[in-house]
């Protein structure tokens, strides 16, 4: 099949990759210096490029010359974000233009709320704030850096200095992180997965030794209550359509809603990633348990990727499938 798919080899490539390549892809790997043995050991992987995150744009031409389209992930907006997404000149699959609002905390917040998604609150300032409340870091760092605050007096003396992050009601709940995907070839968006993060002294044996921190080490499965499932599709789909409104193109692709669900079972999302997410490795090479609903099988998030750029490519549609 004359289409390479290439990403960054970190997050979820192995994950993309490899389904890339059982579709009948080739394959291609950008690794930083240092990486490059732990991905050649894998066959899947055609062609590696080895390449620090500001110098992508020497290699547009080689992969221009390989036909290749472009998957991007959590590395590639933290490391590169919008302004390389901009000038990196190769059709991404879904929408670049996504990434400048993933970036802004206040923006992205501001999407969920024009689809009339259920949020918590957000504060402008932490005079106004209503603790306990969480503060979060631009970007896709995650989980480092955020801060909790049960108190103004701590919120003051913990705010880090200058803009770039936001102060966020802190939900209690248990949090569940719920994969979508929005497919322009089959005129859905799919319930497509979910996890939970596993994150540091959040999760690990802290004994009260040290405050909370959310850097995620890894990711868990999630089943979630059957009766959660109507509520849930519906807020996919109302995020997809928002997506429509404010770029003007339809939804592409894998995002997530990142949530907290309380013991009422309210739902209250309090971020999303326009873009495949780290969780849904812990379905690689064994599939989704809810991809069952719409395909006769099972199917992870990198082959679902894969499936709609080769019906996109079958159908003549690959625009329609990328930016």
């Amino acid at each position: 099949m004359n289409l390479t798919v290439a990403t960054l080899a970190s997050h979820t490539a192995l994950q993309i990759l490899r389904a890339a390549k059982k579709q009948g892809f080739k394959t291609a790997a950008i690794t930083e210096p240092g990486r490059e043995k732990f991905y050649s050991s894998f066959g899947f992987i055609d062609k590696m490029y080895v390449a620090r995150p500001d110098e992508l744009e020497m290699l547009v031409e080689p992969l221009r010359s390989e036909n290749a389209v472009f998957i991007p992930h959590g590395s590639f907006v933290e490391y590169c974000g919008p302004r390389r997404a901009a000038s990196f000149n190769i059709p991404f699959f879904g929408l670049r233009q996504l990434i400048g609002v993933e970036a802004v905390q206040a923006e992205k917040m501001a999407l969920l709320e024009s689809a009339g998604i259920p949020t918590p609150k957000t504060f402008q300032t932490p005079e106004e704030a209503e603790p306990p409340v969480i503060v979060k870091l631009e970007g896709a760092k995650g989980g480092r850096g955020y801060l909790l605050a049960r108190d103004r007096k701590t919120l003051l003396e913990k705010l880090p200095p200058g803009p770039g992050y936001i102060i966020q009601e802190y939900v209690l709940g248990v949090p569940a992180y719920i994969h979508y995907f929005a497919s322009p070839m089959f005129n859905r968006v799919e319930l497509f997965g979910a996890d939970i993060r596993y994150e540091s002294n959040v999760d690990g044996r802290i004994l009260g030794l040290r405050e909370p921190s959310f850097v995620v080490v890894g990711n868990r499965p999630l089943v979630l209550r059957e009766s959660l499932l109507p509520q849930l599709i519906e807020y996919g789909e109302r995020f997809a359509s928002a997506v429509r409104r404010r770029l003007g193109r339809d939804m592409v692709g894998p995002f997530c809603l990142e949530a907290i669900i309380t013991d009422e079972l309210e739902v209250k999302v309090f971020e999303f990633s326009g873009r495949i997410v780290a969780g849904t490795n812990v379905y690689m090479g064994v599939g989704s348990p809810y991809s069952a609903l719409y395909f006769d099988g099972l199917l992870d998030m990198g082959m679902r990727i894969s499936l709609e750029l080769k019906t996109a490519l079958e159908r003549n549609m690959l625009d329609s499938v990328t930016t």
